[in-house]
């Protein structure tokens, strides 16, 4: 029985867009046999990542998912790029400068649009004793050579430097005053949008080439492929490949026998601005008892604020989106109330949400340790059927698990690539810090869209139906549903809400959004329906 011939190596398109159209067209040629390179399956950050790896180096790329781009964990972090303090300070050594060199690749050269440097205040309460202050200003020194071994510019992350109460409370004014002794303050990376990350990734891996399939479930993986069906239509297919990686985080285990996990639960809350006062920095405030553990208090810039995290491990089947225990919530509101002048009950908590970490488990029997204890270094694995999947790690890192992992197919199934380009290239909407200043459109939307972003205000500017905010008191435009419809990729409410913006964060929000999701798929619907194939 002859078969077709595998794909061409792919070139970039520069077609960045994706929509429902691309997505119908792509799968179907799949389904009639093409074989490819490289099969993805999981559109997390580190899926993503894979698909842009291995397309940029002149592979054959199908990436899938069950459900939407950053439907998993990837949409559930704390927006931050780290840059490995907390494992510099448990002995990481090797994590740590990982993350520091990561961070420094984010910010200065491939998605500087969307990472900047976030401000932190750790406040010197009375909790805090002068052993414990001395030993955080300690880690607050290393991490700095931790940024200068990166090599990260001073002027990406600026020096830490103590901070005297006065500065700590002009920083902070929600902070209890009494027996504040002053307040430390550090800079660290961080996202607009965690799933705006993963978007930017599957687009620049789409113009590249690669497939980027979403509602497209692998039914069954082996060494030459996956059995697949259309989420939206039940159709199923067999998608061919020479070699296939499985980055379905938390899943991975479904898909392949002996893969060991221990998900953990990291669980934020969602607060209003005006409860907490005019927060110029976030907050890292030490949890009673914990040596190097804290509480984040992190402004959005969209009237929100995010409290986080916690770190409990999770038992039984993963669900596709987890659920958030009072328990959480009664922790992260009781470490508020150690340090804020302002009562915060549970009626104050109009959101919130969890996500669960990949955590490799490499203990030799089961024990009661505690998944913060766990590393968080990825791990590279093959099965006996030959599918290579990546687990562990954490945001910040999900490139260098990505060209990991590729390094480990292109080995094994000597495939002929050429290197990993993903440490200088940049995604979608990336630019210099100059060119970004100097675009005509809010900034508000540069620093989620980047270079794109004067495209996206211009949607407003003709139409003032698409200028019109989402939800009021919401930043948020029609314009940008429609965008997300027309180039990245949202099939329906949910895509839009939840992932492409963040407003389904708070369910009430979410609830007075759905009218104008609803629209913004009809108007695309009308505007593509007399050219669909």
């Amino acid at each position: 029985m002859s078969h077709p011939s595998p794909m061409p190596h792919a070139r970039p398109s520069r077609d960045t867009s994706l929509d429902a159209a691309r997505r119908r067209r792509e799968l179907a040629g799949l389904a009639e046999g093409a074989q490819v390179d490289v099969l993805v399956v999981g559109l997390g950050a580190t899926g993503a990542g894979v698909a842009l790896d291995a397309a940029s180096r002149g592979l054959a790329v199908a990436a899938i998912d069950a459900h939407d781009l950053a439907f998993g964990t990837s949409r559930w972090s704390s927006k931050l790029i780290h840059g490995g303090l907390r494992y510099l300070a448990s002995g990481q050594l090797d994590v740590a400068h990982e993350s520091a060199v990561e961070r420094g690749i984010l910010m200065e050269r491939t998605a500087p649009h969307l990472v900047g440097a976030q401000p932190f205040v750790l406040p010197l309460t009375p909790l805090v004793s002068r052993s414990q202050a001395a030993l955080a200003r300690a880690g607050l020194r290393a991490g700095d050579l931790l940024r200068a071994s990166a090599r990260t510019s001073r002027s990406t992350l600026p020096a830490p430097r103590a901070l005297s109460p006065v500065e700590t409370r002009h920083m902070a004014p929600v902070l209890r005053s009494a027996g504040l002794r002053g307040g430390l303050l550090s800079w660290d990376g961080r996202l607009s949008d965690d799933a705006r990350l993963v978007t930017a990734l599957a687009r620049t891996a789409a113009a590249h080439g690669a497939r980027i399939l979403t509602r497209t479930r692998a039914l069954a993986l082996d060494g030459g492929g996956a059995l697949v069906r259309d989420e939206l239509t039940g159709e199923e297919a067999r998608i061919r490949a020479r070699a296939v990686v499985n980055a379905t985080g938390v899943w991975a285990g479904g898909l392949i026998d002996d893969i060991r996990l221990r998900p953990s639960r990291g669980t934020h809350l969602v607060l209003r601005s005006e409860d907490l006062g005019s927060l110029t920095a976030g907050l890292h405030i030490p949890i009673p008892g914990e040596a190097n553990r804290f509480v984040l208090v992190l402004p959005q810039g969209d009237g929100r604020v995010y409290v986080g995290l916690t770190d409990e491990p999770v038992e039984g089947d993963v669900p596709d989106v987890p659920e958030v225990p009072e328990t959480d919530i009664g922790f992260l509101l009781d470490v508020l109330g150690s340090a804020l002048d302002v009562p915060l009950g549970r009626a104050d908590v109009i959101g919130a949400f969890a996500g669960l970490r990949p955590l490799l488990d490499t203990s030799a029997a089961p024990g009661p340790s505690r998944t913060a204890d766990i590393s968080r270094k990825h791990a590279v694995l093959t099965s006996r059927e030959g599918v290579v999947t990546v687990v562990g790690g954490k945001l910040t890192t999900y490139r260098r698990m990505a060209q990991d992992a590729l390094d480990a197919v292109v080995s094994a199934r000597g495939l002929t690539a050429g290197p990993c380009r993903t440490a200088g290239l940049p995604l979608v909407g990336a630019a210099a810090p100059g060119r970004l200043a100097a675009l005509d459109a809010p900034l508000r939307l540069v620093r989620r869209y980047g270079t794109e972003a004067p495209a996206v205000h211009a949607l407003a500017l003709a139409d003032p139906d698409l200028a019109a905010p989402v939800v009021p008191g919401h930043p948020v435009t029609m314009a940008e549903l429609v965008w997300a419809v027309r180039h990245e990729g949202a099939l329906d409410e949910g895509d839009l809400l939840d992932r492409r913006t963040r407003i389904g964060v708070v369910p009430r929000d979410r609830e007075a959004a759905l009218g104008a999701a609803r629209e913004a798929l009809r108007r695309e619907e009308g505007r593509l329906a007399p050219h669909a194939p």
